[in-house]
Parts: structure tokens; C-alpha cells; sequence
């Protein structure tokens, strides 16, 4: 955590959610990138009381999810869905089944949503949403009636104009496909007409085709082109501009260690290689693969064929080390989850003359392994707000793809997805200015959007 006493008027925050430490990591984190605006002479107080009311959601949503597994047996699971702001549009961030999903997990997830939408340029509000469902060794059957119950609760809640979920981990297309499918066909009460003679009560199919009140969905029922990929594409988009500006230098044959091996470290491997970088490692909670020679193709397809056919752990595969063994390497892709960069894993990053960490997951290092990052300014850091947000940026265009009623090409939803990243990149140099990182850049250029909204709004004066 901050030093405490720079940002006393966060202590009633403090106060109230002392058991949900990562969201208030997140906040801290925010607060001590933005610091310099708080001592702003002229707004600095405005920016005070508009941060306090962007760290509270506007709306949180509980609900529980009973389902049948393969034996008969009543399951019951929660879930949730943060709707945290609309000052700049429609609730947008994904759906996370995953059993260490709780209320803390998706307000630090939504917070970070918000200024991550903000810095796509495209008219997003921010928000979360979930469940402690484990996915891990369920069938597919199994999956396929949670997804439907879970939607069951949720649609209520959704709308292409109102908030608008996707994916996240443990949520892919084959979970978004099932959670669609029972959105078109739920049973809902559209209306309800009381007839003076006989007092019935109609009731019809909600059976909404075209809307898109889901993104990261098949190309099949109004899907885009390079969704899956455009997390993944987009962090290294963002990190070839960084290298490029601050060393001079490009990706080729340059060494990079990817953490984690779901979506997000599969295609930020995936557009390394096709740029000429070497990819070392990929990862998950049973180890990591190690590739010396840099990553091949028929090393990435036996990754993927594990994870997205088989669903099987990297260890199948064969060649898996414990995670004490880190070869050398030159840039980080930190893709699995939250906090895992500590400060002892930030300063062997350092010890091994890293020049960039580019963060593919949501807030993947701690604040003690922040501060070493911040210390070492020869370091390119580039936080998941910047670095991933290719991804929702993405499903942005897929919501205008669907108003539209069209499907675009694969090349000009990749162009688009390079100028979104090349934008963001911008507002992180014009926002830290002179003497500022790209770090701080890319929190305050999120957060001042949003302010300035919340002013126009007339939400916080």
C-alpha cells in the first residue's frame, strides 16, 4: 500500500472495505499515479471529490445461481455484476467465473474497467461481473446449464443500451455462446395485460435476436473478427510503439517471458512471434513451459490445442519446470491474474536487466513490486489499464458492429484495433508530459476523462 498519509481524505475508504484489499491496492495505485492532481491549486479539491465518487460503483448486484450437476445434485453459486460507471456510456467489462471471484475481486476489477474503457476513446462506462464458479473439471454439460442459470439472474440486469458483459477468465465463447443462446430464449415477462373478465395474465418469449447485449460472441450471431486475439494483439501493439519511442529499438529477436497460458498470453505469444520476437515462456498454476530457443509454431498449436480443445494443463505437454528457474530475457508480458509480480519477482525482473514489463492481465504486479517498477525509470512499465486494453476496445466495436447489422473483415478490425492502441499510446505521452512515466501518464489521461465528464454531467462539482 501508499503511504496512508498523503491521501488522508481515502480513509473512510479504508475504514469501510478494509476486507477487500486488492480493490483498495487498486485505488491506491490510481491515487498515487494521479497525486499531482490533487495538489492542483486551482482544481485539485475538484479532483479529490471526483475521485472519491468514482471509487464507490453505482450499482452492485447479487444474486444466486442454482444448477444441476452431471449426478443430480443441486449446486448453488453466487453471482455478481458491478455496474461501477456510466458517465462515459453503457456499463462494459467482462464476466469472470473463477472460485476466488468475490465482491472485492469485481469492484478492483470494475474500478480499473472504468479508466481502461475511458482510454479506448469509444463511449464506454465501466463495470464487472461474475461468479465463484469453477469451471476446472466440470462437463460440458455441467457448464452449459450453470451458463444458463447464471443468465437467467443476469438478464434482467443487461441491455445493449444499459451494460453490456463479455468474457474474462474462465468465461470464453464456448460459455458466452451458451449464455447468449438462454438470453434469446429466455422467459421473460415483456408485458403484462390484466383483462377486466378474466384476469389472465399473458406472458411471451423474449426470443431478441441482433442485440448485442454480449460481446465476445461467434461469428456465427454477430461475433468480430480478432475478438479472442485482440487482448493478447493489442499488449504487444502497445509494447512495439513503447519500444520503438523510449529505446529505439523493435521487437525482433528480442527475448520475452510470457506469464499464463489462457487467451490473453496465447495471442500476445502468438503476435510476438509474428513480429520476430522470441517468446521463453508460457505458464500456469502447475508450472512453466520453457522454451530456450524462443517459442515455434508447432509449440504454439500444442499450447492451444491444450488449453482451447483439450483444456488440459500445460503439463501434459511434457518439458514443465517449477517456476524457481527464469531464463534471461529482455520484456515481460505478465498475462495470468492479478498480483503475481511481488516485489521479490519485480526485483529479479530488475537483476536481470529487463527493459519493459507490458501488462497483458488486470493489475498482475503488487504494490510493493509497483514501487520497485517506479524506481527503476529505465524500465518501460505499462499498466493493464493501457496495456490490455486492446481487448474491450474490441467489443466496443463489435457494440457498433451490431447497431449496424454487419460483419467486418478481419483486416480492418486489426487496422482499427492498431489505431485504438497507437491513441492510447499518444494519451500516455501527452499525459505525463516532460517528466512524467508512461504509467502515470496512462492513469491520469484515464482519469481526467472521466472527471471532466462527471463535471459536465453536473454528478460531482
Amino acid at each position: 500500500m501508499c503511504d496512508s498519509a498523503k491521501f488522508d481524505f481515502l480513509d473512510d475508504l479504508r475504514a469501510k472495505y478494509s476486507h477487500q484489499p486488492v480493490f483498495l491496492q487498486a485505488v491506491e495505485e490510481m491515487a498515487l499515479a494521479i497525486e499531482p492532481l490533487f495538489h492542483d491549486s486551482v482544481n485539485g479539491e475538484f479532483y479529490k471529490r471526483a475521485f472519491l465518487y468514482m471509487t464507490e460503483p453505482e450499482r452492485m448486484i447479487s444474486f444466486h445461481v442454482p444448477w444441476m450437476d452431471d449426478a443430480g445434485n443441486l449446486q448453488v453459486n453466487r453471482g455478481w455484476r458491478v455496474e461501477f460507471s456510466s458517465a462515459l456510456g453503457p456499463y462494459k467489462g467482462g464476466l469472470r467465473f473463477h472460485p476466488t471471484v468475490d465482491d472485492g475481486i469485481l469492484k478492483f476489477l470494475g474500478f480499473e474497467q472504468v479508466f481502461k474503457n475511458a482510454l479506448t476513446g469509444l463511449p464506454l462506462g465501466g463495470g464487472k461481473g461474475g461468479s465463484d464458479f469453477d469451471p476446472k473439471g466440470k462437463s460440458d454439460a455441467e457448464i452449459r446449464r450453470f451458463c444458463e442459470s447464471f443468465m437467467t439472474q443476469l438478464c434482467r440486469y443487461i441491455d445493449a443500451s444499459t451494460d453490456v458483459p463479455a468474457g474474462d477468465i474462465g468465461v470464453g465463447g464456448r460459455e458466452i455462446g451458451f449464455m447468449y443462446g438462454q438470453y434469446k430464449l429466455q422467459l421473460s415477462v415483456e408485458h403484462t395485460l390484466m383483462l377486466s373478465r378474466s384476469n389472465s395474465i399473458f406472458q411471451r418469449l423474449a426470443n431478441k435476436h441482433g442485440k448485442g447485449v454480449l460481446t465476445g460472441k461467434s461469428l456465427l450471431f454477430g461475433g468480430i473478427h480478432l475478438r479472442p486475439e485482440a487482448t493478447g494483439y493489442g499488449t504487444v501493439y502497445m509494447a512495439q510503439h513503447a519500444i520503438e519511442d523510449k529505446l529505439k529499438e523493435s521487437l525482433e529477436g528480442k527475448l520475452c517471458a510470457v506469464s499464463g497460458s489462457g487467451n490473453v498470453a496465447q495471442y500476445a505469444s502468438q503476435m510476438l512471434m509474428k513480429l520476430g520476437a522470441k517468446v521463453v515462456s508460457v505458464s500456469d498454476s502447475d508450472g512453466v513451459l520453457v522454451f530456450e530457443n524462443g517459442m515455434s509454431l508447432d509449440d504454439w498449436n500444442a499450447v492451444i490445442d491444450a488449453k482451447q480443445v483439450k483444456r488440459a494443463r500445460l503439463s501434459s505437454l511434457g518439458n514443465t519446470i517449477s517456476g524457481k528457474y527464469i531464463p534471461e530475457f529482455e520484456f515481460a508480458f505478465p498475462c495470468a491474474t492479478q498480483n503475481e509480480i511481488d516485489k521479490d519477482g519485480a526485483s529479479l525482473l530488475m537483476k536481470k536487466g529487463v527493459m519493459g514489463v507490458f501488462e497483458g492481465a488486470n493489475l498482475p504486479t503488487t504494490a510493493e513490486g509497483q514501487q520497485v517498477l517506479r524506481s527503476n525509470r529505465r524500465v518501460i512499465y505499462i499498466p493493464g489499464k493501457a496495456a490490455n486494453a486492446g481487448g474491450v476496445g474490441t467489443s466496443g466495436l463489435e457494440m457498433s458492429q451490431n447497431a449496424s447489422r454487419t460483419q467486418w473483415k478481419k483486416e480492418k478490425v486489426d487496422a482499427m484495433l492498431k489505431e485504438m492502441m497507437a491513441d492510447i499510446y499518444k494519451q500516455m505521452v501527452d499525459a505525463a508530459g516532460q517528466d512524467g512515466t508512461l504509467e502515470e501518464g496512462c492513469n491520469r489521461a484515464g482519469f481526467l476523462k472521466v472527471a471532466h465528464a462527471l463535471k459536465e454531467l453536473g454528478w460531482v462539482y
